[in-house]
C-alpha cells in the first residue's frame, strides 16, 4: 500500500472487508498507515470498506435482503469505494 503502487486501493479494500469496526475504530489505523507512507485514497477506501462491507455486515444483511440484491449491493459499494480511492489517489 505505499505511494507508488497501482493496486493498492483495491488491496486495501479487500483487506478491510474482514475487519469489523466503526469508523471511530479505523482512524487509529488510517493514521499509522499515513505516517508509513499511504497515500491518501488508499487510507480512505481501507476505512469505508471497513465501515461498509464489514463481514458481520454481510452476514447481517443476508438475513434480510435476497442474494441477488445483497451481490449488487456489495459489487455497487466496493465499486464505488474503489473510485473513490483513485480519485482521491490521483487528486492529491
Amino acid at each position: 500500500m505505499g505511494s507508488n503502487n497501482f493496486f493498492g486501493v483495491i488491496i486495501a479494500s479487500l483487506i478491510g472487508i474482514p475487519i469489523y469496526a466503526d469508523i471511530f475504530g479505523t482512524i487509529p489505523i488510517a493514521e499509522a498507515l499515513l505516517a508509513k507512507g499511504a497515500m491518501l485514497g488508499t487510507v480512505i477506501s481501507f476505512m469505508m470498506a471497513v465501515t461498509d462491507l464489514s463481514l458481520p455486515s454481510i452476514i447481517m444483511l443476508r438475513k434480510v435482503i435476497k442474494p441477488k440484491l445483497l451481490a449488487v449491493f456489495v459489487m455497487t459499494c466496493a465499486a464505488g469505494i474503489i473510485i473513490t480511492g483513485y480519485i482521491f489517489n490521483f487528486l492529491m
